[in-house]
């Protein structure tokens, strides 16, 4: 069975120095690898250092997502698609409060790599102002976004996920993906009202969700399966397997798993599903979110409304 890592990252924070000018690769600031126990994340990682570890782990085609919302590094996080097979869709960044947004996909589209740009995302959890989401300016590129046949991205913690909800039941034209599960604290082992928001969000048919980065929300050196499946079991009987894809959240996984683990635990946590139920985790649910296969956004622009399910 073909296996689909549907987020995991590229950077390189430490290609360059800071002050580097002109053509190729810039240094960014990643300021969230200030932070304690990030130091191992200080350095580049790259789809050849993915390359390896995804292979021992049974995946065989993956799709990274953008971090820094600044549209250089959109166009140099494009670029390495165009290198082999491996990389099946990209999730990247543009100003979604932008005046010609339109004009900017049209650009990034016909730019290196612009082919298998499928979906455009924001880390909302980093806002000061986590409802910018229903800001006027953002509604007009959200809607932007959907009518460009791409999918929209959202990372946010649990106390943001009511903003979420609104902008799922406004925006029926366009697809949601929620990364992480939301992050729920899973370290304190809580359930709500985490729990409760993430069934309310999944009754929209809209929106999608990754079980990824659970890891890394539960306590890093003490983790267990045990402690992940109260979590994996609310997303997998709120939104289905049609509508839950794995994804591996590398390289920051390896703070608390390796690559090879995270993969096994996703295999363990669905433990009662069928084989076509996992080969929706694994695979065709990020399929069917992303449009693979259809880059050019034919097949959702055109139809008129998002991908979902009526559940």
């Amino acid at each position: 069975m073909s296996r689909l890592d549907a987020h995991h990252h590229v950077r390189r924070p430490a290609s360059a120095p800071p002050s580097a000018t002109g053509p190729g690769p810039r240094r960014r600031v990643h300021e969230w690898l200030d932070a304690p126990g990030m130091a191992p994340l200080r350095r580049d990682f790259t789809l050849a250092d993915l390359a390896p570890v995804a292979l021992a782990g049974g995946i065989d085609r993956t799709v990274p997502v953008q971090v820094l919302p600044d549209i250089h590094e959109t166009a140099e996080f494009l670029m390495p698609a165009t290198a082999g097979d491996v990389v099946a869709g990209v999730v990247s960044w543009a100003d979604f409060a932008s005046n010609d947004l339109a004009g900017t996909l049209h650009a990034l589209r016909a730019a290196p790599g612009g082919d298998h740009l499928v979906c455009l995302g924001h880390l909302v959890q980093g806002e000061p102002d986590w409802g910018r989401l229903n800001r006027p300016t953002v509604r007009r590129g959200l809607r932007t976004v959907a009518q460009a046949g791409l999918t929209y991205d959202v990372l946010v913690v649990p106390h943001q996920l009511l903003a979420v909800v609104t902008a799922v039941r406004e925006l029926p034209e366009l697809t949601f993906v929620l990364d992480h599960l939301s992050k729920p604290p899973i370290a304190r082992g809580e359930l709500q009202p985490w729990a409760s928001l993430i069934r309310e969000l999944a009754a929209l048919t809209n929106v999608f969700c990754k079980l990824s980065g659970m890891v890394t929300e539960a306590e890093w050196h003490r983790w267990s399966v045990a402690a992940l499946r109260p979590y994996a079991d609310v997303l997998l009987d709120a939104f289905g397997p049609e509508r839950v894809m794995f994804g591996s959240d590398w390289p920051v996984c390896p703070l608390a798993a390796s690559y090879e683990e995270v993969v096994d635990v996703a295999k363990a946590l669905p433990a009662e599903l069928t084989a076509a139920e996992r080969s929706h985790v694994f695979a065709v649910t990020a399929e069917r979110a992303y449009g693979l296969g259809e880059r050019d956004g034919r097949g959702r622009a055109g139809d008129g409304g998002p991908v979902g399910l009526d559940r």
